[in-house]
Parts: structure tokens; C-alpha cells; sequence
């Protein structure tokens, strides 16, 4: 669980930013020219599509239409990774057509329709269900019989719910800080922090972090105060991003995105606010523990010093899952942000050991051949 609060659009129309005076604004332009995708195979999409009674904005970027899909889950819940794509998803167009989807109550989807409206459809059932409309959407769309779904952080339940219900849909199912049990992995951060601010004697945190016991506490006892205030001390112990203390550098990103204005910057943290308030109660008791058998391929991308969805609550659960393919891939030098933390490992991962499974279906672009 990545907790960090700090007009409609029809489905053909494409994105038109208006004007952005920000100081930031020539650098984003800068950065949305290095990216464009030129090739003529190539795919760069930017829309609102109706999903389940309102508009939800996604985007589609590849080199060649013909490599693999690669939907990214976000995690939060609302906390949209589009802004900062742009500083690790570029490479990963080479070989997949990746989509980023600003879920129900995140980001420009959170902007684009009432907030008051959506509420009553805030609930995880809806979010799984806007999953499987977004999947259908893209293999008609782009003519796959199967996706490659990656979930990161709470993108992870939606990303295992659906690999459990529709796995024919599905070449491999990657989940990147994997969300196991929400009340086992909250202690493991909540002890970590604890530990650290006392070795350290770091007097205010141990001070805040006793307050909160007992930590994570059930149904209502686990508030969203609670959840901040233990997730701002895992951040400055590098449980979020491994060797820093704050998010700043993750935001201060996105003020170089080339797909946001700075009001729909603003409707990012509004839409974490709001997601995590409607989901929060929802999400005390998620536990996977018996949720091992897959019938699709897993794999699980996790940073070792990761204490904000647990490595060590994962893992274990990972050597109970049985699935036709699975494998456990550890980043050494990372926490929970593992694709900014690390990024060319993750790349050659998702190339070397995720891609071939679409490879041998024949859902790729042709590689090149070199003599020899």
C-alpha cells in the first residue's frame, strides 16, 4: 500500500493541454518531444474512454503495435503514476506497448467527473470491475488475445484479483510490491520504523510512533491519520524509496511531465485524498494467504528494503503459490518504488523473463538478427 496524501473528455478525443505557465512548462514540452513516438508501427495515445458509467483516462505508448501489451496498475489506492512515467517508462516502449490508467478517483479520471457522484461507486468490487472493462477495451482495440498485467502496490489486489478470474486474459500477471495481508505487512513496517527511531533516539518519531499502538488496529481503529503518520516515518527510514527520507524527489518529477497541467497535478494529491478515504476502510482486511494457485504465470519484482508492502510478508507468500510459471525477482537497492529505484534491471527483466511467454505466442515485434 503506497499511502501518500500530501470538463468530461469523449472516448475519440484526443488530449489537448491548455497553456501552461508553470516554469517548469518549456521543460515538460522539451520532454514530450524526446519521447514522441515517431516509428510507423509505433502507438501514442492519450484519452478518456466510458468505463462503467463515467470517463476514465488512459495512455498508450509503444514503438510497434505488434510487441505485447503491458497494463500498468497504480498503486495508492489514487495515487496515479502517469506524471511520473516519463523518468523509467520510455525504454519499456521498445519492446511492449505499455498503457497507464488513471483509475476510478485518481488523477485526470478523478478530475474529469464528480467526485460526489463517483463516491457510492467507490468500492473495490467497482475497481476490479473497471479492470476487466479496461482489459476487454484494449485486447479489442489493439486485437491481443492477451495482455501482460503489472500491479504495483495496491494495483497488486486488483492485479491478483484478476489473474484469479480471468487468466485466459492474461500472459503473466507481475506484481511489484506485492500487497499480501494488510494486517501482517502494516505490523513488519510499523516494527521496523519503531526499531529505527529507537536505535536512532530519534525521540519525535519514537514518540509519534508509540501513539498510534497498537498498530495497524482493525476495522475502524485503523485510521487514515494512523496509516500517514506511520507512512511518513517508513519514508524517512527508506522503507517507500531505499536511502531517502521523503518523496520529493518522486514529485518534484512531476512537474517535468509532459502529459499533465499544473490543475491536473493538483487533481492527483486531491484524488489520493479522496481514493484512500472511500478505500481505506475496505482494505483493513486484505489477506492472499490462501490465495495461492494461478492459473496463469506469476512473477514477483520486489525491493529488499521494501517496508511499505512487505518483502519479507511476500516472499513468504510467494513459496506457497502455484502457478505454472512463477519467479521471485529481488532488487537489492531498492524499496517499494523498485521501477524508479532500479530501473534498467527492471527493464531487463521484464524483457528477459516476462516477454518471451507473449514472444512464443507470436505477440511481438520481430527481433532483429545479427550475423555472427
Amino acid at each position: 500500500m503506497m499511502l501518500v496524501v500530501a470538463g468530461t473528455t469523449s472516448s475519440a478525443q484526443q488530449s489537448t493541454p491548455p497553456p501552461d505557465t508553470t516554469p517548469f512548462s518549456k521543460a515538460a514540452a522539451a520532454v514530450a518531444d524526446a519521447r514522441k513516438i515517431v516509428t510507423p508501427q509505433g502507438v501514442e495515445e492519450n484519452r478518456a474512454i466510458p468505463i462503467n458509467g463515467i470517463q476514465q483516462w488512459i495512455s498508450v505508448r509503444g514503438k510497434d503495435r505488434r510487441n505485447p501489451i503491458l497494463l500498468l496498475l497504480h498503486g495508492g489506492p489514487g495515487s496515479a503514476e502517469m506524471p511520473d512515467d516519463w523518468t523509467f517508462q520510455t525504454p519499456w516502449e521498445d519492446y511492449f506497448t505499455v498503457v497507464e490508467w488513471d483509475q476510478r478517483g485518481a488523477g485526470k479520471t478523478y478530475a474529469m467527473n464528480d467526485p460526489k457522484a463517483v463516491a457510492p461507486t467507490m468500492t473495490v468490487p467497482q475497481m476490479v470491475s473497471d479492470t476487466e472493462q479496461i482489459i476487454q477495451y484494449l485486447r479489442r482495440a489493439y486485437g491481443k488475445q492477451k495482455i501482460i498485467l503489472l500491479g504495483h502496490s495496491w494495483g497488486t489486489v486488483l492485479g491478483v484479483m484478476i489473474a484469479q478470474k480471468h487468466p485466459e486474459w492474461l500472459y503473466a500477471y507481475v506484481g511489484v510490491g506485492q500487497w499480501v495481508n494488510t494486517q501482517r505487512s502494516e505490523r513488519e513496517g510499523y516494527d521496523f520504523v519503531l526499531s529505527q527511531a529507537r536505535t536512532q533516539h530519534n525521540s519525535a518519531a519514537v514518540k509519534e510512533l508509540e501513539a498510534l499502538a497498537p498498530y495497524p488496529g482493525d476495522g475502524a481503529a485503523f485510521t487514515l491519520d494512523k496509516v500517514n503518520t506511520e507512512r511518513k516515518w517508513v519514508m524517512f527510514y527508506g522503507g517507500l524509496a531505499w536511502g531517502r527520507k521523503d518523496y520529493k524527489w518522486d514529485v518534484h518529477a512531476w512537474a517535468l511531465s509532459p502529459d499533465y497541467t499544473q490543475s491536473e497535478l493538483d487533481a492527483v494529491s486531491d484524488g489520493t485524498g479522496y481514493s484512500i478515504s472511500h478505500l481505506l476502510p475496505m482494505l483493513t482486511n486484505i489477506d492472499f494467504d490462501k490465495t495461492t494457485t494461478f492459473h496463469c504465470p506469476v512473477f514477483l519484482f520486489m525491493g529488499r528494503h521494501d517496508y511499505t508492502t512487505s518483502y519479507t510478508v511476500a516472499e513468504i507468500w510467494f513459496h506457497t503459490v502455484k502457478a505454472p510459471k512463477k519467479e521471485f525477482i529481488r532488487f537489492e537497492d531498492a524499496a517499494h518504488m523498485v521501477m524508479q529505484e532500479e530501473p534498467g534491471r527492471f527493464l531487463l527483466h521484464l524483457v528477459e523473463d516476462v516477454r518471451p511467454l507473449a514472444e512464443k505466442a507470436g505477440d511481438a515485434a520481430p527481433g532483429e538478427v545479427l550475423e555472427k
